[in-house]
């Protein structure tokens, strides 16, 4: 549905009088199947956003070539807008006109009459549950409910594809999950959903794939489980009254342990296979060599630990 090869824009910026070439995408290649939630995952800055603009045809690529739902993106624009729904980061609603007001303008820039642009606008209020405040003025509406406009506006004409960018950020918890919601119902209806954001919760639970982006460049694309399995094994930390010493001595002699790591006089850090079943031997080889074991914790690796693996610095940083 889409697919993408060398795309890549630069800016020119100027500083002190001196003009400079920023590399904002440096060479993307991309192939998201018809259907599926798409995740661009980056931090601020990456080149997510640029991406998502290349693609939505809102400003023209440097190099490289794409299709979207079939159509070129360089030839065929008008193509691909039909195609395609976009929801910004900043949204589109205006304070003094209602939910339906908003929905059935849109439909009918698409081209929709009176008639089919009214009832189109009543399925997609029903759809988003935005019946109890849709006729109320945009300027009253919470920031969970403006968002659940921003998207129904974004897919009134039955798109193939929907872009959403950074579609929750500033939402509560409820609002969060609300959303989530929305874009797994969209995807059930066959709908391909191509979405950027820099929360790990949200590509982890949200998106069939993902793609990370640092500095304009693709630098790990998978499942989300397939990610993290790269990062091999589970960290197990464990809190001691011994000496560490002792600890790492003895657990050095098992065969599960990797990479063991003292802390300090009183923790040690080790990666095993699976942290599942290392666990009850480390702490019969713990008991069995008389050292004390007070804690014992099990952290398996995160999209932030593929991060920092791909690119040697947290997501979070």
């Amino acid at each position: 549905m889409i697919k993408t090869k060398g795309l890549k824009k630069s800016y020119k910026t100027k500083a002190k009088r001196q003009t400079t070439e920023v590399e904002a995408v440096k060479g993307i290649d991309l192939d998201v199947a018809q259907g599926e939630i798409f995740g661009f995952l980056g931090p601020n800055g990456a080149g997510k956003t640029t991406t998502l603009r290349m693609l939505a045809t809102l400003i023209p690529p440097d190099d490289g070539e794409a299709t979207i739902a079939g159509a070129n993106l360089r030839s065929e624009q008008a193509a691909v807008r039909r195609a395609i729904g976009f929801v910004a980061q900043g949204g589109g609603t205006s304070d003094d006109v209602t939910a339906r007001e908003e929905l059935i303008l849109q439909a009918r820039m698409y081209g929709m009459g009176r008639t089919e642009a009214a009832q189109r606008a009543e399925e997609v209020v029903a759809a988003f549950e935005l019946g109890e405040f849709a006729d109320r003025k945009c300027k009253t509406y919470s920031g969970g409910q403006r968002r659940r406009l921003d998207i129904a506006l974004g897919v009134i004409h039955r798109p193939q594809v929907l872009f959403l960018d950074e579609p929750t950020t500033g939402l509560d918890p409820q609002s969060r999950a609300h959303m989530w919601d929305e874009v797994r119902r969209l995807r059930e209806e066959g709908m391909t959903v191509f979405i950027t954001t820099h929360y790990l919760d949200e590509a982890d639970a949200l998106c069939d794939r993902i793609a990370i982006i640092d500095h304009g460049e693709i630098v790990a694309e998978g499942t989300p489980d397939e990610l993290k399995r790269e990062i091999s094994g589970d960290v197990v930390t464990l809190g001691l009254s011994s000496p560490a010493e002792e600890a790492a001595t003895v657990l050095k002699g098992l065969a599960l342990a990797r990479d063991v790591e003292v802390r300090g006089d009183e923790e040690v850090r080790l990666t095993v296979e699976s942290g599942d079943t290392a666990i009850p031997q480390i702490m019969r080889a713990l008991e069995g060599g008389g050292v004390a074991l007070t804690t014992i914790e099990l952290h398996r690796p995160t999209l932030d630990d593929v991060f920092l693996t791909k690119t040697g610095r947290s997501l979070r940083d």
